[in-house]
């Protein structure tokens, strides 16, 4: 071992060592049926939840893309007698904040709330009021379908949007990942699609609850409970299917933009498959470790062909893509192309090299106590462990997950998720 390669283990097992474990998780179900994770945290007077439903975009009816989001964007607009104002209102008076997102497996509430009594109380039952009894206005629905609308036809003109859409299209041609909102879409939306689309969705039996912060265990189960039982009593949602493998192929779309926007990639994993840790650590080597990363030396550092290269794996309820992304001058479109993909093939002939392999261990073990220094970022994870239904010892191993890697398993793990033959490519703005 070189005096460098030893300095790096000497670091890595320093880092190990000074390694938080993760937060101590409870896990139950409510009488309802919603699973419930929860972290019991008194250093701060402050509660997190997040309740998460299989409601994502990939479960949006055909012809029906944009419902996901717009249920999302409605249903806090109005619920019991509440207008968005009177609703607005009492969570500005609390204290609390009321947000989430849809994204593609999911949909998500989250609440943040301070723990003292005459503030929680009030804000859960409020939260319950909003999942319990939406009302989703005509005329919000009205202004909120105008606003996406607007969004989209605004975004459809710019080419690093148009690059994605048309990415996830070619990666999954026959799949609901690859379905997304289009004007058309959009447009032909009713209100009913809505009351349809949160009616089979928003169900207590298909939603995970993860609850971080003060309050006890007995106050965790009771607020569950009241918050399930709230929940429409829906069907269990059907998981999604497996998505097939796409023929590797290139798709080149004219636009008048000044950089080219490259994309390449193909679905490859999914959510608790036995991979994912070779495949993050191998990952860090190639293109998601910044500046000591093997595509951003060669492309960027080296050669000037982009300002940033990147490269990163999202793992889904389903196989989810693994992508390489940059930008780069027109006129050098075809090099930049040509340069990423044979550093991606020399690193799945030969994967990472030791030091390679000891410097992406001591960033993924060192950096991991970053991950959990608040409630909101403990609430992130746990909700993930939650929906995806991961071990409940998923963030206390995941250290020692790193540190076993090996520059093989990272070879073999590479090879299983990424073939040529499948890769496909998506070049905005090139020659």
């Amino acid at each position: 071992m070189t005096p460098r390669q030893l300095l790096l283990a000497c670091c890595l097992l320093l880092c190990a060592q000074l390694a938080h474990a993760g937060p101590k998780i409870e896990r139950w179900q409510t009488t309802a049926g919603t699973r419930v994770l929860f972290v019991e945290d008194h250093s701060l007077p402050i509660i997190d939840l997040q309740l998460d439903f299989a409601a994502g975009t990939a479960r949006e009816p055909v012809g029906r893309e944009g419902v996901a989001g717009l249920t999302r964007a409605l249903i806090d607009l109005g619920a019991n007698g509440m207008d968005e104002t009177e609703i607005a209102s009492r969570l500005a008076d609390l204290g609390a904040r009321l947000s989430g997102g849809v994204d593609l497996d999911r949909t998500s509430l989250t609440l943040r709330t301070l723990s003292m009594a005459d503030k929680r109380a009030p804000a859960f039952e409020l939260l319950r009021a909003i999942i319990a009894g939406p009302t989703f206005p005509v005329a919000a629905f009205e202004r909120e379908k105008a606003r996406s609308l607007a969004a989209l036809r605004e975004a459809l003109t710019r080419p690093d949007v148009i690059a994605s859409k048309a990415f996830w299209a070619a990666m999954y041609p026959q799949h609901p990942y690859g379905r997304q909102a289009t004007p058309e879409s959009l447009t032909a939306l009713l209100r009913d699609d809505v009351l349809a689309f949160h009616a089979a969705h928003y169900g207590a039996r298909s939603a995970t609850l993860a609850i971080v912060g003060d309050l006890s265990r007995a106050e965790a189960e009771a607020l569950a409970e009241r918050l399930s039982s709230g929940l429409p009593a829906a069907a269990v949602v059907a998981g999604l299917p497996q998505p097939q493998l796409p023929a590797g192929g290139e798709e080149r779309i004219a636009h008048p933009a000044a950089q080219s926007h490259l994309l390449i990639g193909m679905p490859a994993l999914k959510r608790g498959d036995p991979d994912f840790f070779p495949l993050a650590v191998g990952n860090y080597s190639l293109g998601g470790g910044g500046f000591v990363s093997r595509l951003v030396k060669e492309v960027r550092d080296k050669r000037g062909l982009a300002y940033s290269v990147h490269s990163y794996f999202l793992p889904l309820q389903q196989l989810g893509p693994f992508q390489i992304g940059l930008q780069t001058r027109k006129g050098q479109a075809a090099e930049a192309l040509q340069l990423t993909r044979a550093v991606l093939t020399e690193f799945l002939e030969r994967g990472p090299s030791e030091t390679e392999l000891l410097a992406a261990k001591q960033n993924l073990v060192g950096s991991f106590p970053l991950r959990l220094d608040s409630n909101r970022k403990i609430l992130e994870n746990v909700a993930m462990i939650a929906f995806y239904d991961l071990p409940l010892d998923y963030l206390d191993r995941y250290p020692e997950n790193v540190e076993r890697v090996t520059a093989a398993e990272i070879q073999a793990a590479f090879a299983r998720r990424l073939q040529a033959a499948h890769l496909v490519t998506v070049v905005v703005a090139g020659d």
